[in-house]
């Protein structure tokens, strides 16, 4: 809606239904103000360049301002219920914003409601065309969660690519810049904080997905913290509100987004569900296991998928696409029993019996090559510490070692290349804070099917079915992505 002068009141009211067609009711004091007296007569007509219905007080008006008794005055009414309306304001759109000027209403659709027909019409126009779904990115880091939802969502038979990400550290966005296929020459790579981003410089985007920092809604995060709410933490605390705002600037159909699992109870997560349902999202949330996605790392995360009003999104369609390795030694490298790599601990040997003399559960986490999983691998792994898993040498007691980047990818199904000529440091932190790659192509797999099935839907009376629709469960080599399913020529 245009700008306009001499306001009097704005009103955001629910449509409401009358004998099968929509209905608008206005009544009181606003209307009085406005000179809507009972008995003047008014017209209506539909702005097209604006998409808004004028209301205007004109003697030669074909309808007549009503009234009501209450207690012992009358009061104006203006009840609308015609075929205009019903033309404007179709059965999705269930409010509007009502701006009230001198002698005249102007009528437009609820923001929130505009913005969600603007995202949705968007969407099936690109799947219609055949055009690439803009994906925005957050906390971007090397790109991993990125580049596994890109896989999946090709796997689908849905292009997609990277309209831009968003990452406070320069060495992980130039990882990614380097080394991951998801960037194209239109991407735009924004290094700053989260909150310091003005989005008004930010395209439009289809899929907006990304995690916001957990320092303080893990438990670890909280105790060397001392903080009792993730909200306490002083630089991650308050994030959440701007992963919204640059979120609903991009408007998109479909929001991801993935943390800890202890992130689901948090205050932040509270607020973020209600923020969404109220911009017209369903939400829907489940909890990543590694395990049961292929992976050696036995690593859990929350993930939230989000879908505009019109997407049916079902958890329950999620289907694993790898086979986990039997043991570790399957993916680990031949690494000879004199290398530097293998190395005594002497203060975690140390610290452990200082730890079990205290009666404190924190113990070393030795693993050998026919371990079947691996415990969690965070982002200061390169720093050896004792509750991260060390490979016991299988020569000497006395000797461990870390595992190397690129065995720390693959117990997380991440590509290898991802972190290809990175330091041992930049790597095991960009892994460390990353998701099990193949749970996301999964997840990617189940968004595009999810989107096709949309577009299939208003489409069925002109349109063959897409087939083979369903993943099969497959073995997959680390990165190796699938063969993507034909799409159907435009119609």
């Amino acid at each position: 809606m245009k700008q306009l002068d001499n306001i009097k009141h704005i009103a955001y009211l629910k449509l409401g239904q009358h004998r099968g067609t929509r209905r608008l009711w206005m009544q009181g004091q606003k209307l009085e103000d406005a000179g809507f007296e009972p008995g003047s007569r008014y017209r209506i007509t539909r702005d097209p360049d604006s998409n808004t219905l004028n209301i205007e007080i004109t003697e030669d008006g074909a309808r007549t301002v009503s009234k009501k008794r209450v207690g012992k005055k009358e009061i104006p009414v203006v009840d609308i219920n015609n075929k205009v309306l019903a033309e404007m304001f179709n059965k999705s759109v269930e409010r509007v914003c009502a701006v009230v000027t001198d002698k005249s209403i102007i009528i437009a659709i609820h923001p929130d409601d505009e913005a969600a027909a603007e995202r949705y019409g968007r969407l099936i126009a690109k799947l219609h065309n055949n055009e690439p779904l803009a994906i925005g990115s957050v906390s971007h880091g090397g790109g991993i969660m990125d580049n596994a939802l890109h896989q999946g969502l090709a796997s689908s038979g849905v292009d997609a690519r990277l309209a831009y990400a968003v990452e406070i550290e320069h060495k992980y966005l130039e990882a990614s810049l380097r080394n991951n296929e998801v960037w194209d020459e239109r991407s735009i790579s924004v290094c700053a904080p989260m909150e310091e981003v003005d989005p008004r410089l930010l395209p439009k985007i289809d899929i907006y997905a990304g995690g916001i920092p957990c320092t303080g809604a893990s438990r670890s995060g909280k105790a060397k913290n001392k903080i009792a709410h993730a909200e306490e933490h002083e630089s991650a605390g308050t994030l959440f509100l701007a992963f919204l705002t640059i979120m609903k600037q991009g408007n998109p159909s479909v929001v991801v987004l993935e943390n800890v699992p202890d992130y689901r109870h948090t205050q932040s997560m509270t607020v973020i569900r209600s923020a969404l349902k109220q911009l017209k999202y369903q939400v829907h949330e489940t909890i990543l296991d590694g395990a049961e996605h292929g992976a050696l790392e036995a690593r859990k995360r929350f993930c939230m998928v989000a879908v505009t009003e019109g997407l049916e999104f079902n958890w329950e369609r999620l289907r694993p696409i790898r086979k986990k390795e039997a043991r570790l030694g399957d993916v680990l490298d031949a690494i000879e029993d004199t290398d530097g790599m293998w190395r005594t601990y002497a203060y975690l040997d140390k610290k452990a019996t200082r730890d079990k003399a205290a009666g404190k559960g924190f113990k070393q986490q030795l693993v050998t090559p026919d371990s079947t999983s691996v415990g969690t691998i965070g982002r200061g792994y390169q720093k050896g510490r004792s509750t991260e898993p060390f490979l016991a040498s299988p020569t000497d007691p006395g000797k461990k070692r870390l595992l190397t980047p690129k065995e720390h990818a693959r117990v997380k199904t991440i590509p290898e290349h991802l972190v290809e000529g990175l330091s041992n440091t930049i790597a095991h932190e960009i892994l460390g804070q990353s998701v099990i790659h193949s749970a996301f192509v999964a997840t990617g797999i189940l968004i595009g099917n999810t989107l096709l099935d949309a577009y299939d839907d208003m489409d069925a009376s002109d349109a063959s079915k897409l087939t083979g629709r369903e993943v099969p469960e497959i073995v997959m080599e680390f990165g190796e992505p699938e063969k993507p399913r034909k799409r159907r020529a435009p119609h």
